[in-house]
């Protein structure tokens, strides 16, 4: 698969099957992030691999009290109230794998450089047959002081990007794309 090819056929995928992800291939995926480009080469991208499921269920469980107990719930959340509220829905919808790219440090471009990883990880995980899905309900949990601990990623740092990664029971159908939408072309 060419990079273009990977770009127009990766999905956002909610549904996977029951079947781990190796380390080997997270790793091949951590590698293909790394090679992102960021702002003066400082590379402040870190990974935290999830690929418990205790644990990924209990994130989950506590994802869905933070955004559900929140007074000011967000447009997005508040059309999702009635899943959220569901006892059975998962956040990361059973996948085997989560990859929150994280950075030790945050700065003026360190989570545009977290998104560039992430990005990569995604078309790479696509180009082998995985699926992927960004969650950013994940976010409010993955910060909250006592995970970060969990998931080492220091006081000066935060999750930025939270990646589910797992075997798509099936690819999505592409939703439709606008034309880019040009503000300026100065010649």
């Amino acid at each position: 698969m060419d990079v273009l090819e990977a770009i127009q056929t990766r999905r956002a995928v909610r549904d996977y099957l029951d079947r781990p992800v190796g380390a080997s291939t997270v790793n091949s995926l951590l590698q293909a992030a790394v090679q992102a480009p960021s702002a003066m080469n400082r590379q402040p991208w870190r990974f935290a691999v999830i690929q418990d499921a205790a644990r990924l269920k209990r994130y989950s469980d506590r994802a869905k009290e933070l955004l559900l107990a929140d007074p000011k719930l967000d447009q997005k959340t508040r059309v999702y109230r009635d899943l959220l509220s569901a006892k059975e829905f998962n956040i990361f919808y059973n996948a085997s794998t989560l990859v929150a790219v994280c950075v030790e440090e945050r700065g003026p471009f360190s989570d545009a450089d977290a998104w560039l990883a992430a990005e990569n990880l995604m078309l790479t995980a696509c180009d082998a047959g995985l699926g992927t899905c960004c969650i950013g309900f994940a976010l409010g949990v993955l910060n909250m002081p006592e995970v970060r601990e969990e998931l080492r990623i220091p006081a000066s740092g935060a999750a930025i990007a939270p990646i589910i990664v797992g075997y798509p029971k099936a690819i999505p159908p592409a939703p439709p794309r606008e034309d880019p939408r040009v503000l300026a072309w100065l010649t």
